[in-house]
C-alpha cells in the first residue's frame, strides 16, 4: 500500500538467512516463520557477516581477536561483544573484568572518535544505519503509494490542536460505551443474585448461611460487577492498540510529559497502567535514567488500572452518573501532572527527546482482539476471582465471629475522618490485596447492592477517591520493591496514601458544601 516492494530472494542472499513475509496482525505467514526458525536452528546455519566501512572494520577485527577467549567463556559471539563494547553498552561492559581488555576497548573507542569526529557509539550506530539503507536499496524498489482515507486520518488525529480534541472525544466515547455495556449487564446479573440470597436462609444455619452468602457474593461480584466492566474495557483497549492509535497517544503526550520534566517514552508505562500497574512499573525499564524510571513508576501506580476502572464505573458511574466517573479520571490526570511536576523539581534532570515508530492504521483482527482480551482477563479469572470468593467467605466468617467489628474499630479514626460508616473499614484492608475486592466487600459489608440506600453520593465519591489513590495492590508493591528497592517502595506507599487522604477529605468537604 505504501508502494514498497521487497524482493525476499535478494534479501535472503544478502543476509544469508531465510526471509519469510508475514502480516502478524492478520496471522499471515506466522506458521512459516516458526518452520523457518526451527529449520535454521536444526541446520545451525549462520548468517552472512555485514561488513562496515574499512577503517571501522579494522578496529572491530582488532578488538574481536583479543576477545575470542572472553566471548567463548560468556557464550557471546566475539563480533557482537566487540560492537557492544565499542558502543559503550553498560550491559556488556559488566562482563569484561580484565583491565587489559578494558584499556584496549578505551583505546579503540578513542581511535574511532578521532577518525570520525564523533563518539564511538554514534559511529557504530551510523554505520549500522548506513548498511541497513544499503540493504534496503538492493532488496526493495518503490512505486507510487496508494493514498487512502486512513492515510489522511493523521491530518486530524495528530494535528497540534485537533489531535488533542480528538483524543478527548475518543476517550470520552470509549469510557461511555464501556460504562453503558457494564451498567446494563450489572443491573441484570445482580438482580438475579439478589433473589437467591433470601432463598438460602430457609435451609442453612447462621454460620453456614454467612459462609454461603460470602461464597455467593464473591461469585456475584466477579460475574455481576467486575467482568461487565473489565471485559468491555479490555476489548476496547485491544481495539485501540490493534488500530494503531496507542502510539499516536504517546506522540501527542510527548510534549506534555516534557513539560512536567519526563522523557516522552514515559507515556508507554503510563498507558500500560490503564490496563494493569504491574506491567506499567516493569515497563519503566525502557527509560535510560534511574530518576525517570522512579518518577514514572511512582505516577504509574496512580493511574486507574482495569481494577480501579471497575470500581469507578461500577460504583460512581452506576450509582451517581457517568459524568461523575469522568470527573474522577480528570482529577486523576491533574494529580498525575502535579505529582510529576513536584517530583521533577525535587529530582531535576534534562530529559532527552523521543524517537517513536508510528505504525500504519489497521483494521483490528477479531481473533487478535479476543486473544488479547482473554490473556488480560485470564489474570482476573485465575488470580483475582479466587481471592474475591475467598475474601467474601472470610468476611462472612469474620462477621459471624465478630472479627470484622474489631478491624472496623481499629480503622474507625480513618473512616471517621473520611465521613464513612465504620463497617467499610475492613473493605479497605481487602482492597490492598486486589483493588476489585474493595467494591465487592463494600456491598457485602453494607449488606445490600443498593448502595445509595445506605451511603450518600458524597460518601460514595469519598470512598471511591480514597480507594483509587491509596496503597497499590500487593502485586504492584512486590514489583516496585523489585525494581526500586524496599525503601523507595515505602516512599511510594506513603505518597499514594497521603494523596488519597488529602483528596478524599477535599471531596468530602466539597460535597458537604454542595449538599447543605
Amino acid at each position: 500500500r505504501k508502494g514498497i516492494h521487497i524482493d525476499t530472494e535478494v534479501l535472503e542472499d544478502i543476509l544469508g538467512v531465510s526471509v519469510v513475509p508475514a502480516v502478524a496482525v492478520k496471522g499471515k505467514g506466522i506458521r512459516e516463520v516458526f518452520h523457518a526458525a526451527i529449520e535454521t536452528a536444526e541446520s545451525r546455519k549462520k548468517p552472512k557477516k555485514i561488513e562496515y566501512s574499512k577503517d571501522v572494520e579494522e578496529v572491530i577485527n582488532r578488538l574481536e581477536k583479543e576477545l575470542k577467549d572472553d566471548s567463548g567463556k560468556l557464550s557471546i559471539p566475539s563480533r557482537l561483544l566487540s560492537l557492544k563494547l565499542l558502543e559503550n553498552d553498560h550491559h556488556f561492559l559488566k562482563y569484561v573484568k580484565a583491565p587489559r581488555i578494558l584499556g584496549l576497548v578505551k583505546k579503540c573507542q578513542e581511535e574511532l572518535e578521532e577518525r570520525h569526529g564523533k563518539p564511538s557509539d554514534v559511529v557504530i550506530s551510523s554505520e549500522r544505519h548506513a548498511q541497513a539503507m544499503n540493504i534496503f536499496e538492493k532488496a526493495a524498489h518503490i512505486t507510487e503509494p496508494e493514498i487512502s482515507v486512513r492515510d489522511r486520518l493523521d491530518d486530524i488525529l495528530m494535528h497540534k490542536y485537533y489531535g488533542y480534541v480528538s483524543l478527548v472525544v475518543i476517550l470520552y466515547v470509549f469510557f461511555n460505551i464501556v460504562f453503558g455495556i457494564g451498567r446494563v449487564l450489572e443491573s441484570y446479573i445482580l438482580s438475579l443474585f439478589d433473589t437467591a440470597t433470601p432463598w438460602l436462609s430457609l435451609y442453612l444455619d447462621d454460620l453456614s448461611l454467612k459462609l454461603a452468602e460470602g461464597l455467593l457474593e464473591g461469585f456475584a461480584g466477579g460475574v455481576g460487577i467486575v467482568l461487565p466492566y473489565l471485559v468491555p474495557f479490555l476489548i476496547g483497549l485491544a481495539i485501540l492498540e490493534d488500530i494503531g492509535y496507542l502510539p499516536r497517544i504517546a506522540f501527542l503526550m510527548d510534549t506534555f510529559l516534557h513539560r512536567i520534566g519526563l522523557h516522552g517514552k514515559a507515556v508507554i508505562p503510563i498507558i500500560l497502567g490503564y490496563g494493569c500497574a504491574v506491567p506499567a512499573v516493569m515497563a519503566t525499564r525502557i527509560l535510560e535514567s534511574d530518576r525517570d524510571r522512579f518518577i514514572t513508576g511512582a505516577i504509574s501506580t496512580l493511574v486507574p488500572c482495569a481494577a480501579r476502572t471497575t470500581i469507578i464505573l461500577g460504583l460512581v458511574a452506576f450509582f451517581i452518573s457517568a459524568n461523575a466517573a469522568l470527573g474522577i479520571y480528570i482529577l486523576n490526570l491533574i494529580v498525575v501532572v502535579v505529582l510529576g511536576l513536584i517530583l521533577s523539581r525535587f529530582m531535576p534532570e534534562i530529559t532527552p527527546g523521543l524517537i517513536l515508530e508510528i505504525p500504519s492504521y489497521h483494521i483490528p483482527s477479531a481473533k487478535s482482539v479476543l486473544l488479547k482480551t482473554w490473556l488480560r482477563t485470564r489474570e482476573f479469572i485465575y488470580i483475582a476471582w479466587p481471592l474475591l470468593v475467598g475474601g467474601s467467605i472470610l468476611l462472612g466468617y469474620m462477621n459471624y465471629v465478630g472479627l470484622d467489628s474489631f478491624v472496623n474499630t481499629v480503622l474507625s479514626p480513618l473512616t471517621f475522618v473520611l465521613g464513612l460508616p465504620s463497617v467499610v473499614g475492613v473493605t479497605l484492608i481487602f482492597g490492598i490485596f486486589k483493588k476489585e475486592l474493595s467494591l465487592v466487600m463494600l456491598i457485602q459489608a453494607l449488606g445490600t447492592s443498593h448502595v445509595l440506600k445506605v451511603l450518600t453520593e458524597t460518601q460514595i465519591l469519598t470512598f471511591c477517591v480514597f480507594v483509587v489513590f491509596y496503597i497499590p495492590c500487593v502485586a504492584t508493591l512486590s514489583v516496585l520493591a523489585k525494581e526500586f528497592g524496599l525503601k523507595r517502595m515505602g516512599y511510594i506507599m506513603l505518597m499514594t496514601t497521603g494523596v488519597a487522604l488529602v483528596l478524599s477529605l477535599l471531596v468530602r468537604v466539597v460535597g458537604m458544601i454542595l449538599y447543605t
